[in-house]
C-alpha cells in the first residue's frame, strides 16, 4: 500500500511543470536573443537575407562606413528604429519582405534604381535610428547651410525626415550630378543669323540658342474645335475634369519635347552666373537677375543634356520663355491648359490619344496591383510608373502622338498658364464655345498636365489635370525666405514652350539686339 501524500505527488508535479516552464522559457528568451543578434548582422543581412546586388559595396564606399573616427555604421542601425517594440515589429516585417524576395522574386527583374527614392526609402530609413547616434544636431563643425537645414528639421516636426535631405549618405552612389552649366555660353554679340525666318511660314521648325550648337523644335499646331475634358462615363475619371465643354483655339507652335537641361544651361549661363546680367531695359527685374543656385542637386544624379529640366518652379519657367521672346522676337510662353490638351489629344477623343482602356492599364485596384496591370500600348507613348524605373528619361525613348509631340503623357508633367480651380469647367458656357481660354484670373496654384514617370496610367489620360503644391514642393528648403526659382522637394515637374502665332507679323528673325 503506498504512503505517499495525493497533495504532495500533486505538488512534485506543478513545481516540475514550473520548472519545466521556466527553463523553456529562459531557452526560448536566450534563443531569441541569440537568432535576433544573429539576424541583425552585417554578413547575415547581405548573404542570407537581402537580394540587392551591390548593398554592401555601397555601403562601404559610404560616409556611413569609411568615417574619420574609424566607427562604421551597421545595417540595423540605419534600417531598424532604434529601441522599443516598433525594433521588433520593423524587423518582423522587413525580415518577411526580404526573406519572400529572396525565395520568389526574380533579383534580375528588380528595378534597384527606383528603390533608391525617397517614397520607398521612408518605409525602411528611421529618424529614430539617425537621432541615436546624431544626437547633437548643432555640432561645431557644422555649416551655416547645415545649421538652416537642422533649424527647418526641428520647426517642421513630423513633416520632414532625416533622408529627405540625406538621401544618399548610407550608400554610395556614382550617379554624379553635372555641373550647372554645360556646354557653350550665350555670345556678348547678338547674332540674327541664330533665329533664321521659318520657310513658307506656318510650319514646323528648328530654333537655335544664339552662341550655341543647341537646338529644338516647334511642331506647328493647326486651330481648330475640340471637347475639352472627359465625359462622365469616362474610366476613372476625376470631377475636375468635368463638365465637358467646346473649345476653339488658334493655331500656335509647340515644343516637340519638353524643354530639355541642355536649353535651360544656355539660359542658366546667361541669366544665372554673377556678372553676367542683361543691362537691356526691355528685361523685367526678374529677367535681368535670372535663377539663383539651386538647393542641392538639380537633375537628381540622373544627367543633364537631353533630359527634361525639372525642379524649377512655375516662376522660372515663365522667366525662361520671357528670356527665349525677347532674345528671338517671338512670342514665347507656357501652353494654356485648353492648348495643352487640345494638343494632346491632337485630334483624337478617347481617354489617350492611344488605344486602350484606363482600366485595364491602371494599377490602382489591389488586383493591378497583385497581377500587374496591362503595360501596352503605354510603354510605347509614356514614361510612367510601370515603366520607368522610378526617374526621367530622354524623350527619344518613346513614340511621338499624332502631331509629332514627345512626352505630352508620362516623364515629367508640364505647367500650363492657367491657375487651378478644380470647378475651372463650370465657368464655360454649356452650349456655346470657349474661344482661346486662359482660365481663371487668379489663385494660388497652376495646373499641370500631362502625368509623370511616377504616376499611374489613370493620370496620363488627355483630360486628367493636377496642380503645384507649392508648400509641400518647398518642404525641406530651409531658407527664409523660401526659394522663389527652384522645389526642394519636386523632381517630377518640368514645362514646354509654345509660341503664339501673331497675325499680320512675318515670320522672320528678330532685328538685332544688344545683348
Amino acid at each position: 500500500m503506498s504512503t505517499d501524500n495525493p497533495k504532495k505527488s500533486s505538488r512534485r508535479k506543478t513545481l516540475l511543470l514550473l520548472f519545466t516552464g521556466i527553463v523553456i522559457g529562459v531557452i526560448m528568451v536566450f534563443g531569441a536573443k541569440a537568432g535576433i543578434d544573429y539576424t541583425s548582422t552585417d554578413k547575415f543581412c547581405d548573404e542570407a537575407c537581402h537580394v540587392h546586388p551591390h548593398a554592401k559595396q555601397k555601403w562601404i564606399k559610404s560616409t556611413h562606413y569609411t568615417t574619420k573616427s574609424g566607427v562604421a555604421t551597421h545595417c540595423i542601425q540605419c534600417h531598424l528604429p532604434a529601441e522599443g517594440l516598433e525594433f521588433y515589429t520593423e524587423k518582423a516585417r522587413l525580415g518577411f519582405q526580404d526573406v519572400y524576395g529572396k525565395l520568389f522574386k526574380d533579383v534580375s527583374k528588380i528595378d534597384w534604381l527606383s528603390k533608391r527614392s525617397l517614397d520607398h526609402a521612408k518605409t525602411f530609413t528611421y529618424d529614430s535610428a539617425c537621432i541615436k547616434c546624431h544626437s547633437i544636431l548643432f555640432s561645431a563643425k557644422l555649416t551655416k547651410k547645415g545649421v538652416d537645414g537642422h533649424l527647418h528639421y526641428q520647426r517642421a516636426g513630423d513633416k520632414l525626415r532625416c533622408i529627405s535631405c540625406h538621401l544618399n549618405v548610407g550608400h554610395w552612389t556614382d550617379q554624379k550630378a553635372a555641373d550647372m552649366v554645360e556646354g557653350s555660353e550665350a555670345l556678348d554679340v547678338f547674332d540674327p543669323a541664330a533665329f533664321p525666318p521659318n520657310p513658307g511660314g506656318f510650319k514646323n521648325y528648328t530654333e537655335v540658342l544664339p552662341g550655341s550648337d543647341v537646338k529644338f523644335e516647334m511642331v506647328a499646331i493647326p486651330g481648330g474645335e475640340f471637347m475639352m475634358g472627359s465625359p462622365a462615363s469616362e474610366p476613372l475619371r476625376r470631377p475636375d475634369e468635368g463638365p465637358q465643354h467646346k473649345v476653339k483655339l488658334s493655331q500656335f507652335w509647340m515644343g516637340k519635347t519638353e524643354v530639355r537641361w541642355k536649353e535651360w544651361d544656355v539660359f542658366y549661363a546667361r541669366r544665372g552666373t554673377p556678372g553676367k546680367e542683361k543691362e537691356d531695359a526691355n528685361y523685367s527685374a526678374d529677367a535681368a537677375t535670372g535663377p539663383t543656385p539651386p538647393y542641392g542637386s538639380p537633375d537628381q544624379g540622373w544627367g543633364k543634356g537631353s533630359q527634361p529640366a525639372i525642379t524649377m518652379m512655375h516662376h522660372s519657367a515663365e522667366v525662361y520663355c520671357e528670356w527665349l521672346s525677347s532674345l528671338s522676337g517671338k512670342k514665347y510662353r507656357l501652353p494654356t491648359e485648353a492648348e495643352w490638351e487640345y494638343a494632346c489629344r491632337a485630334g483624337t477623343t478617347t481617354p489617350y490619344f492611344f488605344p486602350g482602356d484606363p482600366a485595364s492599364f491602371s494599377a490602382q485596384s489591389w488586383w493591378r496591383q497583385l497581377m500587374g496591370a496591362q503595360l501596352e500600348p503605354v510603354s510605347q507613348f509614356a514614361k510612367f510608373r510601370g515603366d520607368s524605373g522610378g526617374r526621367a528619361h530622354p524623350p527619344s525613348v518613346v513614340k511621338p502622338n499624332p502631331w509629332g509631340l514627345l512626352n505630352m503623357t508620362g516623364n515629367v508633367a508640364e505647367f500650363c498658364l492657367d491657375y487651378y480651380d478644380p470647378q475651372a469647367y463650370e465657368q464655360y458656357p454649356a452650349d456655346g464655345v470657349a474661344e482661346n481660354p486662359r482660365g481663371p484670373e487668379s489663385g494660388k496654384e497652376h495646373v499641370i498636365r500631362g502625368g509623370s514617370y511616377r504616376s499611374d496610367a489613370a493620370d496620363l489620360r488627355s483630360a486628367a489635370r493636377d496642380h503645384t503644391q507649392t508648400d509641400a514642393w518647398l518642404m525641406t528648403d530651409p531658407q527664409s525666405p523660401k526659394s522663389i526659382w527652384w522645389y526642394s522637394d519636386c523632381n517630377h515637374v518640368g514645362f514646354r514652350v509654345v509660341r503664339e502665332f501673331e497675325e499680320g507679323k512675318p515670320d522672320a528673325a528678330a532685328a538685332p539686339k544688344k545683348q
